[in-house]
């Protein structure tokens, strides 16, 4: 019998009384990862019966907006490079790039 491996990975989301997120962290302990604070997170899963992606996204009350523009530009570069990887259309994955290039430049995120 093989010897199934497991990972886990845990959220954990501290809530207000009106349940709004106050901190959130994290724990991956085959990444070395314990309780690490964190403000926002993006999950996405893929129901492959439904054909569609089921979605998480939480940040805390006190996430600051100029840090949540910059959270989401990476976001969006890791997703192309991820996209990349996973269907190797170079093409496409350039076109997001580009997209991102000008998500910064529209937010003003790049640095002169």
């Amino acid at each position: 019998m093989p010897n199934n491996l497991r990972s886990e990975i845990n959220i954990l989301v501290e809530l207000d009384e009106n349940r709004v997120p106050e901190k959130l962290s994290w724990t991956a302990k085959d990444g070395g990862v314990t309780n690490e604070p964190a403000k926002a997170v993006m999950l996405s899963v893929w129901d492959s019966r439904a054909q569609e992606s089921m979605r998480i996204d939480l940040w805390t009350k006190d996430m600051p907006v100029d840090e949540m523009k910059t959270f989401f530009h990476q976001t969006l570069v890791s997703m192309s490079d991820t996209f990349e990887r996973a269907t190797n259309d170079q093409k496409m994955a350039d076109t997001m790039k580009d997209f991102c290039d000008y998500f910064a430049e529209k937010l003003e995120l790049k640095k002169q």
